[in-house]
Order: C-alpha cells, then structure tokens, then sequence
C-alpha cells in the first residue's frame, strides 16, 4: 500500500509561472487515493485557474477568508483546514510566500493556514536563477528549515527567463517520491498487526429496546486511523454507530452485542502485536430476549439482568507477548479505579478520561486523557481533537515497544 494512501494533502499554491505543474502534482495524489484540498492565493490564478484544480482535487479550490455561495457568505476556517490535513505542500514557493512565512505575515489565507499547521510542511520553491541564488533569500530558506518545515530541493534546468541554472520547482513525480519516503521513515509500526475495539455494544431487551453505553466510537476509529498511518495492519471490530468510514483501509468487523465483540476479539488476538480495548462495551445483558415487542400496557416486570464477559480481562488470561491497552471512563475516583484496572486486568497501560471534563467523552470530537504507564508513572495530556488524541496515545505505545 502506497503510504500517503487517504492521507489528506493540503496544496498551496502561490503566484509563479510553475503553477502549471501543480495539476499533475494533484492528478499523481489522486492517482494513489489521497484526498486533496487547495488553497490558491490570489496571484496564482493568474498562472492556473480555480475551475481546473476543482476538477482534478474534486474540491472547492479557496482563495480567501470568506467565499460568497449563492449570495450566502462562507468563512474559511484556517483552523479546521490545517487540522484537516496530514500534510502542507507549498508549492510553487515563490520568493515573497517564503519571507511571508519567516516573518509570520499572515495577509491571506494560505499564510494564516501555515501558520496554524502542525502537520509536516514541505516547501517546493521557484524562482529565477539570481532571485534564488540571493543572500536574503538563502537566509529565508535556512529559517524555515530551522523553524522544522522541509525544503524540496529545486532542479536545475532553462527557466522562464531563459536563464539556465538552479531555481525550478521540483518535478511533480520526484515530489511524490520525496514526501512518500518521508512517511515511509515514520512509520515505526509497519506490519505490525494491531486489533482494536470500538464504539458501544447493544444488549436486546426485545426486538426494538435495548441496553446500551453512548458511545460514538470516534475514538477507537481516529485510533484505527492513526495505527494505518503508522504502517501497521489494523483489524477495527465496532459496535453500532454513524461515523463515516468510506476511507478506512483496515478491516471493518461490524458487531452487535458484547457477545458477538468478544469472540471476535477472542478470534484475532492470538495473531496480533498490540490489542486497544477502546469498546464501550456494556457490562449487563438481559438473560432472557423478548420475542416480540413489550407493550406499554403489558404488566410491569423486572427485567433480570447477567454480567457480559470482560473482554479485556478474558484476553489477559491468555496474553503471550501482545502489547494490551485499556480504556477506563471514570465519574469519581477516577485515577485510582484507573490504575486497579491497570493492575488487575495485567495492561500494559490504560488511558483515562473522565466524564467529568468538558468537551471530553462520548459524542465530542474532542477528549482529555491521562496516560498511565503499567509503572504507575502517569502522562497528563490537554483537550484535544480526537484525532490528536490518538497520535499522543501511539506516541506513547511506541515507548513500550522500544
């Protein structure tokens, strides 16, 4: 698998005559099945038009802050795009986009979306041989090298003045290959097999109640996700839920009820390197199933309950060197019924969160969590997007393993 597969690429691109080159460079992203966006500064469409890299991105191209839909105002978030994307190529970079960025002007879009990235940054610039050559110039480069973006090498060839020398924007197919050699390097979990649960499990009272945790299992997926990133092999067994998971290159193993969870977990762990518990399973089931629907007007009755299997206290049992992650979401005593479950249940580190954090836990985007190590050593993260959430939790989980 290509590894900028579903990867999102954010392309920008600034006002110069190797503009041109920047349809390729999409149409070679869409080609090995990333998702591309673009942002296009105002002087760029001088050189490339917005109509043509829509086409090939299958995006709105944006230019500015705010874009008119229909006599309907729209505003750009810089933000969310930034957050969007696993990768920022600015490309051409012109001589005035680099000292903008070393300067932190932030005049237009494109500026203000570097300017809020996190995600690795890879400069491409273009310019005329003497322009390129010049001391400030170079001095900006070294700036932005400095300040952790990478710089593609430019090519060396006849430029748009009819000068030969240094100056021209890498070649489409040879920045594809730099940045996929990039992410090659950074993924430390390749083929690595990693079994994840997620989302919540429904319990049947009849054929149309039942008993249930809220859970959206966005957590458990932007986990999916990351580990994918990271190279492994990923098998995501989820419960019920609405996420949108056309883009997941993993295996999906769709469930119902704890039951069904744990003897497909119980199925694939013996074959896997690391197994996340980040199900919210539910802990009761009924012992007995309506067949048909319970009236309103049937006579009360209790409805008898059973514990379901502790999946990740079943797994530990029969634990050989698999890596064993669990999730505890907690309402009071929150980090020590964490750590009793770190111990009890023979993890190698449980991540906590609390109902008690705002913007944390079922259905938010966001969470807050605390990482414990099996040392009790314990890592305090803020609240982040979920997605950001899982990167802190592999960044740790990559520690056991070195």
């Amino acid at each position: 698998m290509h590894p900028l597969k579903s990867k999102n690429i954010l392309i920008g691109v600034s006002g110069g005559i190797a503009a041109y080159k920047i349809p390729i460079l999409i149409r070679l992203f869409k080609e090995i099945g990333s998702n591309v966006k673009v942002i296009l500064t105002e002087a760029a469409k001088d050189f490339v038009t917005p109509l043509t890299l829509e086409v090939l991105s299958q995006n709105p191209v944006l230019s500015t802050f705010v874009s008119e839909e229909f006599d309907n105002p729209k505003w750009n978030n810089h933000v969310e795009l930034s957050s969007w994307a696993d990768l920022l190529i600015i490309a051409p970079a012109t001589s005035n986009i680099i000292s903008s960025m070393v300067n932190a002007s932030c005049n237009n879009l494109l500026l203000a979306v570097y300017l809020s990235s996190k995600c690795p940054v890879f400069i491409a610039p273009a310019m005329d041989l003497d322009m390129y050559k010049h001391p400030a110039n170079k001095k900006n480069i070294s700036k932005l090298i400095k300040y952790g973006n990478n710089i593609l090498p430019v090519g060396e060839g006849y430029l748009a003045s009819g000068l030969c020398g240094k100056g021209r924007m890498m070649e489409p197919e040879l920045i594809l290959q730099n940045i996929a050699s990039f992410f090659l390097k950074k993924k430390p979990l390749l083929n690595k097999k990693i079994l994840i649960t997620a989302g919540p499990t429904y319990e049947p009272i009849d054929p149309v109640r039942f008993i249930g945790n809220k859970s959206s299992g966005k957590m458990g997926y932007e986990l999916a996700r990351e580990a994918r990133n990271l190279g492994a092999n990923v098998k995501l067994i989820i419960g019920p839920n609405s996420l949108d998971m056309k883009s997941f290159d993993g295996e999906l193993i769709n469930i119902l009820t704890a039951d069904e969870m744990f003897n497909k977990a119980l199925l694939h762990f013996k074959n896997s390197d690391i197994f996340i518990s980040a199900a919210a399973v539910s802990d009761f089931k009924p012992t007995f199933m309506e067949i048909k629907k319970m009236k309103k007007n049937t006579t009360f009755r209790n409805i008898e309950l059973e514990p379901t299997k502790d999946i990740l206290n079943e797994l530990s049992k029969i634990k050989t060197n698999q890596i064993l992650i669990g999730f505890a979401l907690e309402t009071n005593n929150e980090y020590e019924n964490a750590k009793r479950k770190l111990k009890n249940k023979k993890l190698d580190a449980i991540i906590l969160n609390s109902l008690n954090d705002e913007s944390a836990g079922f259905d938010f985007d966001t969470n807050k969590i605390t990482y414990i190590k099996k040392n009790g050593e314990s890592i305090k993260f803020d609240l982040k997007t979920k997605k950001n959430v899982a990167k802190d939790i592999f960044k740790e989980i990559i520690k056991i393993k070195e």
